[in-house]
């Protein structure tokens, strides 16, 4: 069926079936009524390759994620489509597996006018190229935030977040304290990092160069690390984890050498995951406002793919550090802004 059959049955011009479809405010309740009672006895479809070449437009959004594992991502996920869907958007998802070439190849996405605009839930590629290539194509940078870098970005502080964790574990009086890394690439790490030693620096208390453990986000990189850790003379009375998934496999190679945790080690990790309340013990973590970031994401770059200029870029939205068990605080489930 094509619009014209639909329009020759319903009494009206191709014109006012396309106005029913794409804009129902401006056509009478009466008119658009009668258009969708035909629309619904044929079962018409829209042809959206007819359509895309009539306004440029596909309708549809890219969203970049480095690993379709990490159970972080969900909640974003859910916030940039829930969003897009209100606004009549699919989304496309690419999961790069972490690798720079995949990054680049769905980027291509945009040259090729397969996508209107992209979200980017992690970027590897350098700030140059994100420049030249959000200055051509509408795009969002979500979960990080990027110095020097002008693309609209939504995040949380990681190195504000990360100090306020290590200064945590100092009030509780740990001195020796250890950090496994995420991958050192990816400036997420670098931001946690720095946080870590910020409040460490402050604080005057040393950071042996084997307290720095670089892991790569999974339980069993957490797992691997915590073993190396466990292998020093000297071992940390805290371990700070890039995120819940590292401290979850943290905890399990503590308890594999026969210690407790936090009774012989404390451990904290970051994302807050839905896991980490019931794991036992419960995992002190940093809460991101996982779905609010995933939907101020979206609706910037809906501004962005309909021409708005934007008079701020840079969104930083608050964090909680949930208190539990893994970190030896008498007081469990306490929040701290």
């Amino acid at each position: 069926m094509k619009m014209r059959d639909v329009a020759k049955l319903a009494n009206v011009s191709p014109a006012t079936v396309s106005r029913v479809i794409r804009h129902p405010n401006l056509v009478s309740k009466e008119t658009r009524e009668k258009v969708l009672v035909v629309i619904k006895e044929l079962n018409y479809q829209p042809h959206m390759i007819a359509s895309q070449f009539r306004t440029r437009k596909t309708k549809t959004i890219l969203v970049v994620i480095p690993d379709i594992r990490d159970p972080f991502f969900s909640q974003v996920l859910r916030g940039i489509e829930y969003t897009a869907s209100y606004y009549g958007y699919k989304v496309l998802l690419g999961d790069t597996g972490n690798n720079l070439d995949k990054e680049r190849q769905f980027i291509d996405f945009l040259f090729q006018k397969q996508v209107d605009g992209i979200i980017l839930l992690t970027a590897r590629l350098d700030i140059s190229n994100l420049q030249q290539i959000s200055a051509q194509f509408p795009m969002v940078l979500a979960c990080e935030y990027l110095d020097g870098l002008e693309v609209p970005m939504v995040s949380i502080d990681n190195v504000s977040s990360a100090r306020k964790m290590t200064e945590h574990l100092i009030q509780l009086g740990h001195i020796r304290i250890a950090h496994i890394t995420g991958p050192m690439d990816v400036v997420l790490s670098r931001d946690r990092l720095r946080g870590f030693q910020q409040a460490m620096m402050i604080h005057e208390l040393t950071i042996p160069p084997a307290y720095i453990q670089e892991g790569n986000y999974g339980l069993k990189s957490g797992y691997n690390q915590m073993i190396k850790l466990l292998a020093l003379e000297e071992l940390p009375t805290a371990v700070f984890t890039f995120n819940d998934e590292m401290a979850m496999g943290a905890i399990k190679a503590i308890k594999d050498y026969g210690m407790k945790v936090p009774d012989d080690i404390a451990v904290v990790g970051f994302d807050n995951l839905e896991i980490s309340a019931v794991f036992e013990p419960g995992i002190t973590t940093i809460q991101q406002p996982k779905y609010e970031i995933g939907e101020q994401a979206m609706d910037l770059l809906i501004k962005l793919i309909n021409g708005v200029l934007l008079s701020k870029k840079k969104f930083v939205l608050q964090d909680e550090l949930i208190v539990r068990e893994s970190c030896g605080s008498k007081v469990t489930c306490v929040t701290y802004k």
